[in-house]
């Protein structure tokens, strides 16, 4: 049996890797974490994980192959993806790979394309009773407004428009860029760690409000249990072909039940070992679940108001 643990784009997420291997200390003691990259030997994470192993990029043409041949000779047994443009080729892949012995923890397809499409992403949130900002065609956008890629992560190329001239022909011109109703300024931006079983059911949701982000992730936050769990808890109990960590990010009123959410990740996010820190093992329910055959119950004994202040720290590589 397959069970070692493998990190895809493993890059800067030291704390995940180290997520992962307390937890199969704890349930798989003779289990490795391993470590992917397309250059391992400048990530951090690949330099704390017990090996690392390069793969081409997710669009190369031997990258199933690739990753397929990893595992098996590694003897693989779950797969965890970290950034969005891995998901759609992974989903497509995690049946094949299932047959052999290896989980890749991921979404269905229809549910990974639904979220990763932000023009239509508003249709998922409208099934799970969420509201969202409203969407303004390219030839009818009045300011101040929001505007981010259709298919864009990290909030890279993400930004306000507050008038007229703000927007370039270019960006009007854009057929992948995305304009929305601008969020109130009461609002707070609050993203939830969702853990979904193989039944598709959620099991866990740990709703960390954002204080201060860089670079699109979070750099300060803190975690919260109040009208807005009870709320989610309700709505999102169930999402057909929804599995492992999905991570959903909105702007919440000071109080009420009317929330707008603005995307919804079918991955671990950057910010996740603050509900982890909170007592959310997400890595052991994972291996409990897939690498144990155990089913995992409802959790809700996670820590409120837990507060994260993250800081910069190194990974020294010596003859590197």
């Amino acid at each position: 049996m397959r069970r070692d643990l493998l990190l895809l784009s493993a890059g800067r997420r030291v704390e995940l890797i180290e997520g992962f291997r307390a937890a199969a200390r704890q349930l798989l003691p003779a289990a490795r974490v391993l470590a992917a990259d397309m250059r391992p030997g400048l990530s951090a994470a690949c330099q704390v994980a017990d090996a690392a192993f390069a793969l081409p990029a997710i669009g190369a043409p031997d990258y199933a192959e690739a990753l397929a041949e990893l595992c098996a000779r590694e003897k693989i047994g779950l797969v965890v993806p970290t950034i969005d443009t891995e998901l759609a080729p992974l989903a497509r892949l995690r049946e094949a790979f299932a047959s052999e012995g290896t989980h890749l923890v991921i979404s269905d397809p229809a549910l990974v394309s639904a979220c990763r499409d932000k023009t239509t992403v508003g249709a998922l949130f409208d099934r799970l009773g969420l509201a969202s900002p409203a969407l303004m065609p390219h030839d009818a956008i009045h300011f101040p407004c929001f505007t981010k890629p259709r298919d864009g992560s990290s909030s890279i190329g993400a930004m306000r428009l507050d008038a007229p001239e703000m927007l370039s022909e270019a960006m009007r011109a854009d057929p992948d860029r995305v304009f929305m109703e601008l969020v109130p300024s009461d609002h707070v931006e609050v993203t939830i760690d969702l853990y979904y079983g193989r039944d598709h059911r959620l099991k866990a949701a740990v709703p960390r409000q954002r204080i201060e982000t860089r670079g699109g992730e979070v750099s300060k936050g803190v975690t919260r249990r109040d009208w807005l769990h009870d709320l989610l808890r309700d709505r999102l109990a169930a999402i057909a072909g929804a599995r492992g960590c999905l991570t959903l990010q909105l702007f919440a009123p000071p109080a009420g039940d009317r929330v707008l959410a603005i995307e919804i990740n079918p991955r671990f996010g950057g910010g996740f070992p603050l509900a982890l820190a909170a007592g959310a093992d997400f890595p052991a329910w994972l291996i409990r679940e897939y690498l144990l055959g155990e089913t995992i119950s409802w959790f809700d004994d996670w820590e409120d108001r837990l507060v994260m202040l993250r800081y910069d720290a190194k990974v020294l590589v010596h003859g590197g």
